[in-house]
């Protein structure tokens, strides 16, 4: 199948109006989303920490990390985003894509809704 490349828009949930787009590789295997420190400078995105990441050669490295509004195919969601160095890959990483109810569809090599779950029992039951 390959790399899935997505195009997505990406803004500042501080400033509406501020956005860009980008093309990202959708990676179920990172569990966050890896954007560029200079596109996430440019709009304006606050850091608002850091974390540790291990790399697949075992090497721990640490990036600091935002909150942005992404948008895909229609769909908006907030999400966590790595501020990420000239070496980094950007990627579009499992949190957001299932904060956007979105999956990736092996056979097309496209996203697509997934079914959401919520757990919960409804009021009838309970009173039965």
């Amino acid at each position: 199948m390959g790399f899935v490349k997505v195009k997505v828009k990406i803004g500042n949930p501080e400033k509406p109006g501020i956005s860009r787009e980008v093309e990202l590789i959708a990676d179920t295997g990172a569990i966050y989303t890896v954007v560029s420190r200079k596109i996430l400078e440019e709009l304006g995105i606050r850091k608002r920490g850091k974390r540790k990441f291990k790399l697949a050669n075992g090497k721990i490295i640490e990036r600091e990390v935002g909150i942005i509004e992404i948008e895909v195919k229609g769909t908006v969601a907030y999400t966590t985003v790595v501020f990420g160095e000239e070496s980094d890959t950007q990627v579009l990483g499992v949190t957001a894509l299932e904060e956007l109810g979105m999956q990736v569809d092996p056979t097309t090599g496209e996203l697509k809704p997934m079914e959401l779950l919520l757990l919960g029992i409804h009021k009838t039951v309970i009173e039965s």
